[in-house]
């Protein structure tokens, strides 16, 4: 097995994206320590993944602060021994155009992508460093690469343009310590999260009127996430750090004829 003992940290494991990577870990034999703001969600993400708990650690705690994200790595310490492989997969997307954009927007951008990616993995490196090295992937988006004027995003693109750019300086500050750091970049990709701010019905609509943004015809699903995610914590990417990998049915590629 792939990722066997080795510890997994995953703010947003309580998500699509967050639990769907958190089986495919635990199928690898690894330890998977979960969090998200409410506990709830976090229950069920156990209850769905192992329901014994013997293999799967829950944190809740807001980390986008400082302390909070040292006390969660202090908790995978304390439960599994360190931390091997941090995935970022925290984040909330909502179109608002720009100037309608308030401090709230704004802060909520910070709080949900930018400030865990910062404060988690600042508290994760030490240990990763103590354990010979490790692997941080973080969930970017392709609206920090690219404008799309349907989805008017300026906030979490900010802040997603951030995590990328923390990627490429993280790389360069860690190599020295065998710690790599990537992302992947998403498109369309259906989860939950949609449903934080629009009905279920209006979520399947959505997701189904983008199907053709993208080259491959479909929009995609966690599990199309999961594996590039697991191929850059893996030993077989053990040669690449600071790189940003598209995950989006080709929608960065380029753009298609408009239909007839």
């Amino acid at each position: 097995m792939e990722f066997q003992d080795k510890v997994i940290l995953i703010p947003g494991g309580g998500g699509g994206i967050g639990t769907a990577t958190a089986r495919r870990f635990l199928q690898e034999g690894g330890r998977v320590v979960l969090n998200s703001r409410r506990q709830a969600v976090l229950d069920d993400a156990r209850a769905e993944l192992d329901p014994t708990g013997e293999r799967v650690e829950l944190v809740a705690g807001d980390v986008s602060r400082r302390d909070e994200a040292q006390r969660l790595v202090a908790r995978a310490t304390e439960r599994f021994g360190g931390v091997d492989v941090v995935v970022n997969s925290t984040g909330i997307f909502r179109v608002v155009p720009f100037l309608e954009q308030t401090e709230e927007h704004m802060e909520e951008a910070l709080d949900s992508i930018l400030r865990p990616t910062y404060w988690v993995t600042q508290a994760a490196v030490p240990s990763m460093t103590e354990r010979g090295g490790g692997a941080v992937v973080s969930v970017g988006s392709m609206w920090a690469l690219e404008a799309i004027g349907a989805t008017p995003t300026s906030a979490y693109s900010a802040a997603q343009a951030g995590r990328h750019m923390l990627t490429k300086n993280l790389a360069l500050e860690l190599a020295a310590a065998n710690v790599r750091v990537n992302t992947v970049a998403l498109a369309f990709v259906e989860t939950p999260a949609y449903e934080r701010f629009m009905s279920p019905g209006e979520a399947r609509a959505v997701l189904e009127s983008v199907n053709a943004f993208h080259p491959l015809g479909r929009h995609g699903y966690p599990q199309d996430v999961v594996e590039a995610i697991l191929f850059l914590a893996s030993d077989r990417a053990s040669w690449i750090t600071g790189t940003t990998l598209a995950v989006d049915g080709g929608a960065t590629a380029g753009k298609l004829p408009a239909a007839a």
